[in-house]
C-alpha cells in the first residue's frame, strides 16, 4: 500500500492505493495522526479510489481520522470509493458519519 499526504490549505488530502488491511492501517494511522497532531488541519479527505480491500482494522483508521477532525470542529470525506469497499462503509455504518463522495473536486465544490 502507498500514501500519498498533502496539505491544500487547511485541508488534508490522504491518498490511499492498495490494500487497507491490518498491516497498512497501522501504516497510515501514524501518518495520519502525525499531520492531525500539527494543528493546522481543519479537514480530512480520505481518497480510497485506488483501495481495492478494506477490513475492520481499515475502517478504525477512518474512525480514528473522523474523531481527530471532529474534536477540532473540522470535517471528513471520503471520495472515490470502490463499490466494494463503498458497500463495507455502508455496512460498517462508516457512511452514515462520514459522506462519502465520488471525487475530490465534489468535495471542493461544497
Amino acid at each position: 500500500m502507498d500514501v500519498e499526504i498533502k496539505m491544500v490549505r487547511n485541508t488534508l488530502v490522504i491518498r490511499v492505493n492498495g490494500e487497507l488491511d491490518m498491516v497498512m492501517a497501522e501504516k497510515l494511522k501514524k501518518e495520519m495522526e502525525a499531520r492531525l497532531d500539527e494543528g493546522e488541519v481543519k479537514n480530512l479527505i480520505v481518497n480510497l479510489e485506488k483501495v481495492t480491500f478494506i477490513d475492520s482494522s481499515g475502517l478504525g483508521v477512518i474512525i480514528a481520522g473522523y474523531k481527530k477532525v471532529m474534536a477540532a470542529n473540522g470535517r471528513m470525506y471520503i471520495v472515490g470509493a470502490k463499490p466494494n469497499v463503498k458497500r463495507i462503509l455502508i455496512l460498517s455504518g462508516v457512511s452514515k458519519l462520514i459522506p462519502i463522495y465520488d471525487t475530490e473536486q465534489e468535495v471542493i465544490n461544497l
